[in-house]
Order: structure tokens, then C-alpha cells, then sequence
């Protein structure tokens, strides 16, 4: 029987988790060099497939290019809207083999990867094509974190059902390496004070230019040595980091300004999905109370499969 979700430790495969970081960014790269600018960013972020990792379909010279990181077969691999395919298997190796690898094989279907080959958001980062340190590939822990993914992943398509106002998808974010959705109060926000590690103003100014609360997952790293449900809001008052919210082993980190819940304690409760749900709503909650959000005009039930969302009288 497959477990919906696994353990997945952070020390025990961290070696391999940085790897396919890296090799997310990446992929997450040629699909921002192609794509017009969307709001947050929005544009550049890969998507939970059910065979791993997903660009979407991309724009390239007049063709349409998805990029999958499939985690189940452990290749990459590449179509276009020509017909043709190409791809190679995931295995030990470099991030400039990866790089290699990969831009022969979007030249083998008709596309293009000219990206900024430097990573984001990591310490001392190496450019892609210079780094040559032997990676290692741990097929096992890979899969746990896909399965992992994928019973977050339905939590969070869930979460934003219940919200009217502007929300964003549920996609990951490959410079942290997070999955997130984030909802948005539709005011706008003060000027964010930048300062991302290796990510330009700019970028990080834009994504915050309008209130939020947001959560996600970490695998671990980003301050945390295990994985890590998070939950903030941007701006935050004073009042926010007091809430109470659940479930009891939810706590608030001051360094990190950000709500914790470790993934092993949802993983382990009862009801792992209605355990992170209590964290999404409450942590949300906190969020919307203390920044005097309007809920009564951005939150509705949460939808159901072929039910229509009622219209309110006029």
C-alpha cells in the first residue's frame, strides 16, 4: 500500500534535495525567460504533476514546450506542440551536466534555453554551468517527496477554493523551493524593503506590492532542518505573531516572522489533511483579523465537485 504521506526527513536526503532545487531553478528559469511578465511572479513557478514537477506549457519561437521533471520514471523530459520529445534520465550527477543535458534537449525539440545562469536565493551560488560537485540521486526519498507533494498539493487546490477575492494557484516557488498559495486583501501594500538573498529588489518588491497572507512547505533548509508548514502575512501588525491558532504544535518563530508546523506532525495525526486544513484557516484567520481585512466580501464556503457556487441575492 502506498503512503500518502511518507517520512521524509531532511538530513537524510538532503544532498539529494539540494540537487533537484537546483535543477528546479533551472527548468524554472527557461520557462521565466520565455514567459511574459504575470503578477508575483506567477509566470516563472513550476506546478505538482502526478508525475513530479511540471512547467506548464511555455512559449518558445512560436511552439508550446512543457518541461516535466518526472519523479516517478527519474527522467526529465521535454514536448512541444511540433510533435517532437526528448529526454534524459535523473540520475548522480552535476548541475552543469544537468544544464548540459537539458539545453540539448530543448535544442532537440525546436526551443531555447538562454536563462540567467546564476541560482537565486542560495548562499554563494555557483553558476550553473561552473559547477561541476558530484550530486548524488536518492530515488527512494525522491519519491517520498513527490507523494508527499501531491497529498499537500490537493490541501492547498482545496484551501483556495474558499475565497472569492484574488488568490494564487498552488505552485512552487524554486528559488526557496517552497509550495505556496497566498491570498490577497486587495489593498495595496507598503513598499517591501527588499534584501532577498540573491534575488533582485525588483522581483521581491513586486511580488509584495499588494497585502497577503500566504502559507506553504518547505522540505526543510530556509531555517528549518526538518519540513516545515509555514503561514505569514505581508504586512503583519504587532498583533499577528500573539494569535492563537491551530493545531496546538503550530508556534510562531520570531526570526523567521512566520508561523511553524512541522510536516511530521501533520503527517502523524489523525487526519493529516484536516490537520493542515486547521492550520491554513486559522493561520489565514490571524492574518485577516489583524490586518482588518473585509471577510465577509473575500470568503465564501469552500467548493465542492459539480456544485455551483451560489450567487448571493442582489
Amino acid at each position: 500500500m502506498i503512503e500518502l504521506w511518507p517520512p521524509i526527513p531532511y538530513p537524510e536526503w538532503k544532498p539529494t534535495c539540494d540537487a533537484l532545487r537546483l535543477w528546479a531553478q533551472i527548468i524554472g528559469k527557461y520557462r521565466l525567460a520565455h514567459t511574459p511578465w504575470m503578477n508575483h511572479s506567477w509566470h516563472a513557478t513550476l506546478y505538482v504533476h502526478p508525475r513530479g514537477l511540471s512547467t506548464g506549457p511555455v512559449p518558445d519561437d512560436g511552439q508550446a514546450v512543457t518541461i516535466l521533471l518526472d519523479l516517478h520514471d527519474h527522467v526529465l523530459s521535454a514536448e512541444s506542440s511540433n510533435g517532437q520529445r526528448g529526454s534524459f534520465p535523473l540520475e548522480p550527477m552535476s548541475v552543469s551536466a544537468f544544464f548540459s543535458r537539458m539545453r540539448d534537449v530543448i535544442a532537440g525539440i525546436g526551443g531555447q534555453l538562454a536563462i540567467n545562469g546564476k541560482p537565486n536565493e542560495i548562499e554563494t551560488p555557483v553558476p550553473f554551468a561552473a559547477d561541476f560537485a558530484a550530486r548524488p540521486y536518492d530515488r527512494p526519498a525522491v519519491e517520498r517527496y513527490h507523494r508527499a507533494l501531491v497529498s499537500i498539493d490537493q490541501v492547498l487546490q482545496t484551501f483556495r477554493t474558499g475565497f472569492l477575492g484574488k488568490v494564487s494557484p498552488s505552485h512552487l516557488f524554486w528559488g526557496s523551493f517552497d509550495l505556496a498559495v497566498t491570498r490577497f486583501s486587495g489593498r495595496q501594500a507598503p513598499l517591501h524593503p527588499g534584501g532577498v538573498l540573491n534575488l533582485p529588489d525588483a522581483v521581491s518588491r513586486e511580488a509584495y506590492s499588494h497585502e497577503v497572507s500566504s502559507a506553504g512547505v518547505w522540505p526543510g533548509g530556509s531555517g528549518a532542518n526538518e519540513p516545515m508548514f509555514y503561514a505569514y502575512a505581508y504586512p503583519a501588525s504587532e498583533a499577528f505573531k500573539h494569535s492563537v491558532v491551530e493545531p496546538a504544535e503550530a508556534r510562531f518563530d520570531a526570526t523567521l516572522g512566520e508561523f511553524l508546523l512541522t510536516y511530521e506532525a501533520v503527517r502523524t495525526s489523525a487526519d493529516p489533511q484536516a490537520t493542515l486544513m486547521r492550520f491554513l484557516q486559522s493561520t489565514y484567520a490571524a492574518a485577516a483579523d489583524t490586518g482588518s481585512w473585509d471577510r465577509d466580501q473575500l470568503e465564501c464556503s469552500t467548493g465542492r465537485p459539480r456544485i455551483p457556487r451560489p450567487v448571493p441575492a442582489s
